[in-house]
């Protein structure tokens, strides 16, 4: 295995890296899905995850939205360095931040007034369902997944994805595989799952057809591919079926050499227009 390149600082490991190095047992995989993420975790990583702060996750999470990792981090480490002083809680300082003042502090996440409106009103509402970032961490740590996913899904501005990145990076939940658009992307490109799925429906997929304890460095391991092979427009295929270590494992939905046309799997079949 290459030596691990998954950013140190990011959405999945913050100030601790990413993850933390696990090993699994060998044998055939029971499914296509899995056979995949076998061969993600052969590529770059097998890890586990979890143990982060929840709200920090979340703040984390909701600051990555719709950017990357190099333009949110300076946005959350801004943030921390503002809000977060030793003995102040999260929670408190966000949800009593003046709009201008937080919105400028997290410009480089970019939506930065969305962002900060997001932010204060979901840091509202978790001090008002559990007193502190600290009382949310605990419930993120100790109910059930169902319940967490719900109570997240319940905060306005927050999503499915954002939902299950802390069930996974702060829980350390096993069979949470969070869908982003390049794990969308993918799944439907390699045909685990069908063409028009939404994100939802690839999770049901993934998670499904994915073990739990393996879903955590799939998901990871598999914006890694997106982001160096599986591009949206110029997947390595399109030069060379050989350059992509998943040839023999994709059914290259949406993608054809031989005329280096590209389009999103939801159009094989639809008329033009």
């Amino acid at each position: 295995m290459p030596e691990d390149p998954e950013p140190e600082r990011n959405i999945s490991g913050g100030t601790d890296g990413g993850g933390r190095a696990a090993t699994f047992a060998a044998g055939e995989p029971a499914t296509r899905a899995e056979a995949v993420v076998d061969r993600l975790g052969e590529l770059y990583w097998t890890k586990t995850y979890g143990g982060q702060s929840a709200f920090e996750s979340l703040v984390r999470t909701i600051l990555s939205q719709n950017t990357s990792d190099a333009a949110s981090q300076p946005a959350f480490d801004a943030l921390q360095e503002r809000y977060e002083g030793a003995d102040a809680d999260l929670a408190t300082a966000l949800a009593a931040a003046d709009h201008a003042t937080l919105a400028e502090t997290i410009r480089s996440a970019g939506l930065y007034n969305q962002k900060a409106e997001t932010l204060n009103r979901v840091a509202g509402r978790v001090l008002e369902d559990h007193g502190s970032a600290a009382g949310f961490d605990a419930f993120v740590a100790e109910e059930a997944s169902d319940a967490v996913r719900d109570a997240l899904l319940d905060l306005n501005g927050v999503g499915p994805k954002t939902a299950d990145c802390v069930l996974l990076f702060a829980g350390g939940r096993d069979g949470v595989f969070p869908v982003d658009t390049h794990v969308h992307r993918i799944t439907r490109r390699l045909g685990l799952a069908p063409p028009g799925a939404d994100h939802e429906a690839v999770r049901t997929h993934l998670e499904r057809d994915v073990p739990g304890s393996k879903c955590g460095f799939g998901h990871t391991a598999m914006i890694q591919f997106g982001r160096e092979y599986c591009t949206a427009r110029q997947p390595a295929c399109l030069d060379d079926p050989e350059a992509c270590p998943m040839a023999d494992l994709c059914e290259q939905v949406g993608v054809d050499p031989a005329s280096g046309e590209v389009v999103d799997p939801a159009e094989i079949g639809e008329s033009p227009g």
